[in-house]
């Protein structure tokens, strides 16, 4: 199989990771990509790395209010699992009120470029993403219906 190279952001992707004749290996659940979406691939994380990407240090008062239509509850646990998996730092200050800052790490960092990119290739599809939300609420407005499918009423 012939594979031609193009350039995207500067790295080049084989054909054949984009087509539908894709090397086997690219959609086992052990591929790099499939594996780092397992870990970033939740509703939160990503946002909450590039609030944290913004800035060097951030309390959790201060990312709630950059995000405000995430939960405490939710932004705790997103935080937990950042600091688990080694991507952000957080840092306990002994004083009254207590102070508590998050920091990305050096591998937090590294996440920082590929959350750009995405993040610019959104606003560069607003409009194509927009359309899948709309039709996506027009679903659940307008459920498909199953009368269709089912067999015709005896007379």
């Amino acid at each position: 199989m012939h594979e031609q190279p193009h350039l995207w952001r500067g790295l080049i992707v084989l054909d054949s990771l984009m087509s539908a004749d894709a090397q086997p290996d690219v959609l086992d659940v052990r591929f790099p990509t499939r594996r780092i979406l397992a870990i970033i691939g939740d509703k939160w994380t990503t946002v909450v790395l590039y609030c944290l990407s913004i800035r060097e240090h951030r309390r959790f008062n201060e990312l709630q209010k950059q995000i405000p239509d995430i939960s405490k509850k939710m932004l705790i646990q997103t935080l937990r699992n950042l600091e688990r998996d080694g991507l952000l730092e957080r840092t306990v200050y002994p004083q009254v009120p207590p102070k508590t800052e998050y920091r990305l790490t050096d591998n937090g960092h590294k996440l920082r470029e590929p959350i750009a990119w995405l993040c610019e290739w959104g606003i560069e599809n607003r409009e194509f993403i927009d359309s899948i939300i709309e039709a996506r609420a027009r679903t659940v407005l307008m459920p498909i219906s199953h009368e269709s499918n089912r067999p015709p009423k005896p007379a």
